[in-house]
């Protein structure tokens, strides 16, 4: 390849490419680098476990998700069948990749810690941190590391000096690693304060500092609510290095179809932390001013992001942002015996918050509607109790008799059970409907969507009216809370879904009504 370069014109001058060389040594170890990669590739599909995907007819890669899996049994494919696993296809996807990049904007990239790494406040940076212990890439990276190192090492001799990759600095919380959960917990947030407090220091003034950060609030927290580990600690590692969060920009980056998502409540979009500096007298703040503060902030900023179409899924995450910049801005939140407030406290409050708004757009619906979703918070689409249904309805001043004729509900033997959406009507017609219902309305929709796709659910849209069929698309995210709380993911993923392919769903409507999509919305940073 260095006679081909120098046969082509480029200078014979010796400069390898890891020391910026641009001549024919370099155009060499450059080629090298691309070869290399190619059979690192080849080795996620060439191995012990690598499956068989009957619907692609190919090979599945060892890597479908961060994680080295077991399985029953594997595939050995051949390296020169022209299909997965052949070094050919591999060497394709990296030229093709290659030739598209931008010639003349070259990009550079290195390893460095971002605990120490100075940049004299001239970058706009943009970063995606660690998700505390989601992930050990250190542990996962030696799968390939062997490979390219066996390739490289001429190459590259100061990334590749080590056998394997260095594993002890990697800033993630992992027990074994630290001598234990609490040492483990430590290590990440003095190490992300400290990588913080540098990017404060040394990003650009002119530019918030972006942070995609997907890892999702999980864990019970007793009667106190949900918390996260990973969110509290990355959190408090944010404020205390001197950031303030002024925004949340969600992103919808994961693709349909990837195997962590099927069938799973995972993430469909990264959550964009937007911060910049916090002020240095910045104020102190009671409790009670700041609880005040989230309610008359945080309902104007979850009906944007509802407006924006963010899933279901994804709207507890997002709401942490406007949540936390009401939080971040003072100095510290005073509890009221004294003690700074915790971010677990913040982000529980927070959460409350969303609960509440929830709850408010739940009052504005119709009472058979208030009336299922109290009983589908407690029952889901099983049975209840005669007796209990009827001191509900009556309640919610409706009768039990009145939904079984409004088609919502099903009663008999002394039980009451919502009606099942397969059992709704495929015929059904809201301009016809003597008793037309919000929990009807959106059910139907759903039922058209999980049975004929956007299409289906497009015909029922125009027929409802924009205002109704948005009063559903609402009515999803409650849905959604509940069913995740309850642990219903084969249900909430049937709401999330149905959010999620609103846009287009509108857009087929609105090419059967004639009347133009709905204006997009643009998300905000406080200044």
């Amino acid at each position: 390849m260095k006679r081909d370069g120098v046969a082509a014109g480029l200078r014979d001058d010796g400069e390898p490419v890891d020391a910026g060389g641009t001549g024919a040594s370099a155009y060499a170890d450059a080629v090298a680098v691309y070869l290399g990669l190619g059979v690192s590739k080849l080795s996620d599909y060439n191995a012990s476990l690598v499956s068989w995907s009957n619907s692609r007819d190919q090979a599945v890669h060892v890597f479908g998700r961060q994680a080295v899996p077991m399985v029953w049994d594997y595939a050995e494919v051949s390296p020169f069948a022209d299909a997965a696993g052949d070094l050919a296809v591999s060497l394709d996807g990296i030229s093709r990749g290659v030739a598209s990049m931008a010639i003349g904007h070259p990009g550079v990239a290195s390893q460095r810690d971002a605990q120490t790494l100075e940049f004299g406040g001239t970058r706009v940076v943009s970063t995606d941190p660690p998700y505390y212990d989601n992930i050990n890439y250190a542990d996962l990276s030696d799968y390939f590391y062997i490979w390219l190192r066996r390739s490289l090492k001429p190459v590259f001799p100061d990334l590749f000096a080590t056998l394997a990759v260095p594993k002890a600095e990697e800033l993630v919380a992992t027990p074994y690693r630290h001598g234990g959960k609490e040492k483990a917990e430590a290590f990440f947030l003095d190490g992300m304060t400290q990588a913080m407090h540098h990017l404060v220091v040394h990003s650009h003034p002119a530019f918030p500092v972006t942070i995609y950060y997907a890892y999702k609030q999980s864990e019970s927290d007793g009667a106190d609510g949900t918390a996260s580990t990973g969110w509290e600690s990355f959190l408090d590692a944010a404020i205390r290095a001197g950031f303030s969060i002024t925004g949340t920009w969600p992103m919808r980056t994961e693709r349909q179809g990837r195997m962590v998502g099927n069938y799973t409540n995972s993430l469909a979009s990264s959550i964009i932390l937007v911060c910049r500096p916090r002020a240095e007298n910045a104020a102190l703040a009671t409790r009670r001013e700041f609880v005040t503060e989230l309610k008359r902030e945080l309902p104007g900023a979850l009906r944007k992001l509802q407006q924006g179409n963010i899933a279901p899924v994804d709207m507890a995450q997002a709401s942490i942002g406007p949540g936390m910049a009401v939080f971040s801005r003072y100095g510290k939140v005073i509890e009221a015996e004294g003690s700074p407030m915790s971010v677990r406290a913040a982000l529980q409050l927070i959460n409350s918050e969303l609960e509440s708004f929830l709850k408010q757009e739940e009052g504005e619906a119709d009472r058979d509607t208030q009336f299922c979703i109290s009983w589908f918070e407690q029952y889901g689409i099983t049975s209840g109790p005669f007796g209990e249904a009827d001191v509900l309805a009556r309640a919610k001043n409706v009768s039990v008799d009145g939904m079984v004729r409004a088609g919502v509900i099903a009663s008999k033997g002394g039980k009451v059970a919502l009606l099942p959406r397969t059992n709704y009507p495929s015929d059904w017609d809201p301009i016809t409907d003597p008793r037309l219902t919000l929990w009807e309305c959106a059910q139907q929709l759903i039922k058209r969507h999980l049975d004929g796709g956007e299409a289906a659910a497009a015909a029922l849209v125009a027929r409802l009216g924009p205002g109704r069929s948005e009063d559903a698309k609402t009515l999803a995210y409650r849905l959604y809370m509940i069913c995740e709380r309850k642990g219903w993911s084969e249900e909430a993923l049937a709401y999330n879904e149905f959010v999620v392919a609103w846009p287009e769903i509108l857009k087929k409507a609105a090419a059967i009504t004639g009347e133009g999509p709905q204006k997009t919305f643009e998300v905000e940073e406080k200044k």
